[in-house]
């Protein structure tokens, strides 16, 4: 099994943040991983996005041009990223803020409403937390006893009393998530 995913969006999403928290999970659960950031010098409000490769065999390259699931949340990352997704794989997009929907005939295509959910909840800090969810209910590449893990790790100690509520939103994400076209 190798995953090949890139998450994209704005600055202070947790973009970079969601692709750390499963890159640790899946090294704590002895997968091989690699984890490759990209941002602009701007960062918060501008656009980044993370490359993360889990895999039980070892990577070759932490560089790819397609990738088997793009997690987009905004537009920008919608226009560069949408046609990077290999034929067969899956494309996860929050609508907010997404003027294009996505188009393609030969991806399975899921919407997540996890910013609406998370101002809804009070939570906007744990809006990624929602992103990943809805992820992991479709590709349970990591299980949520190495996604705790993961959490520790990447959070700083100060944190931790967080880490209930981002469990409880990986929760809320698996329920939020909703096929808009699907291959099956």
């Amino acid at each position: 099994m190798t995953e090949e995913i890139i998450i994209a969006g704005f600055g202070g999403q947790g973009v970079l943040s969601m692709g750390k928290i499963l890159a640790y999970s899946g090294v704590m659960q002895d997968k091989e991983v690699s984890w490759m950031p990209s941002y602009g010098p701007e960062m918060r409000g501008g656009t980044a996005n993370v490359t993360v490769i889990i895999s039980d065999e070892r990577i070759s390259s932490p560089i790819l041009n397609a990738y088997d699931t793009a997690i987009i949340l905004n537009q920008q990352s919608m226009d560069k990223f949408e046609s990077t997704v290999k034929p067969g794989g899956i494309l996860i997009y929050d609508p907010n803020g997404i003027t294009r929907h996505p188009e393609r005939k030969d991806i399975s295509i899921y919407s997540i409403e996890a910013a609406e959910k998370a101002g809804e909840l009070g939570l906007s800090k744990v809006f990624n937390m929602i992103v990943l969810g809805g992820f992991l209910k479709l590709k349970p590449i990591v299980s949520m006893e190495y996604i705790h893990k993961g959490l520790q790790k990447s959070l700083p100690a100060r944190h931790h009393v967080l880490i209930p509520e981002n469990e409880k939103a990986i929760e809320v994400g698996k329920e939020l998530i909703k096929a808009k076209q699907t291959l099956n």
